[in-house]
């Protein structure tokens, strides 16, 4: 997938203990439960001094990144377990068009004090391609369909 250099999306390895599976986790300085409201449609923001590590425990969202005058739009979700990685300076959002809030972690890595301008929400340059969006969202369903 094309990703912005420094943003990686890397599956998640997990082992079976009995009924459970188990999934490494991720180092960080910092873990935040995020909840993206369903409805969401973020405007753009970055951070300068963190890098970002998500991973959906429940729902599904679309990750939007910016990158020469391009967005990358990344779906992620519950049932197919992966880590992105932003690293400092990528503006990014999330949109959220299912029917159900989502639910992440978020494993920061802080590289510095945070900048006063970091969470400041930028207008995105032009408009999302919603078409792509809802297209990405019919696939995630489907998958989430066949894995239920």
């Amino acid at each position: 997938m094309g990703l912005k250099p420094g943003i990686s999306l890397k599956k998640l390895e997990s082992i079976q203990g009995g009924m459970a599976q188990f999934y490494t986790p991720q180092s960080s300085d910092e873990t935040m439960l995020v909840q993206v409201p369903r409805g969401t449609i973020d405007e753009l923001f970055v951070h300068h001094f963190q890098t970002d590590q998500l991973l959906v425990v429940r729902g599904s969202f679309i990750l939007v990144a910016l990158h020469n005058r391009r967005y990358d739009y990344i779906p992620l979700s519950e049932h197919d377990p992966q880590v992105i990685t932003i690293p400092p300076g990528v503006p990014h959002g999330a949109i959220n068009l299912s029917s159900e809030d989502c639910l992440l972690v978020n494993a920061v890595l802080r590289h510095g004090e945070s900048h006063p301008l970091d969470y400041r929400p930028m207008k995105p340059p032009f408009p999302y391609d919603f078409n792509k969006i809802h297209t990405m969202l019919e696939t995630i369903e489907k998958k989430a369909t066949v894995v239920s």
